[in-house]
């Protein structure tokens, strides 16, 4: 489990459009010139952000993207968790994976589904709008 590069630019996009939230949508050159990301790569992300209804695009002239929602309501884990295809610690736990056939006296596979949780509650505790501001969480 490793947040990908397209997982730390995910969250730089975020970031960058909770900043310039109250300019309407902002466009995609922006984005990539601000954040030194190439278009093509900043699409792909992007992509996955608007199909996870985290991002909205308006097409056209006065184009570009914007948050769904209010920064203060998108967490870290909304974002890294829709961009990253595998962000599980054992592929078992995956959506989709073939059953285990020794699931049932698997004696780890708690432990295994603990870890998960502590990762989704570690990031879900950082919000945009935190992250935006320069806030970090307590812990």
């Amino acid at each position: 489990m490793i947040v990908s590069t397209k997982g730390r630019y995910a969250m730089r996009v975020m970031i960058d459009l909770a900043q310039h939230n109250s300019e309407g949508p902002v466009p995609l050159k922006q984005i990539a010139d601000r954040q030194g990301i190439s278009e093509k790569y900043l699409e792909a992300i992007l992509r996955a952000l608007v199909e996870n209804k985290i991002v909205s695009s308006v097409r056209g002239r006065d184009g570009g993207y914007s948050l769904s929602r209010d920064p203060s309501e998108l967490t870290a884990w909304e974002v890294i968790f829709a961009v990253e295809k595998d962000f599980y610690a054992v592929t078992c736990l995956s959506p989709g994976a073939d059953t285990c056939k020794r699931e049932k006296e698997c004696a780890i596979l708690p432990m295994w589904k603990e870890f998960y949780g502590v990762v989704q509650d570690f990031f879900g505790k950082y919000t945009i709008q935190d992250l935006a501001d320069g806030i970090t969480a307590t812990i």
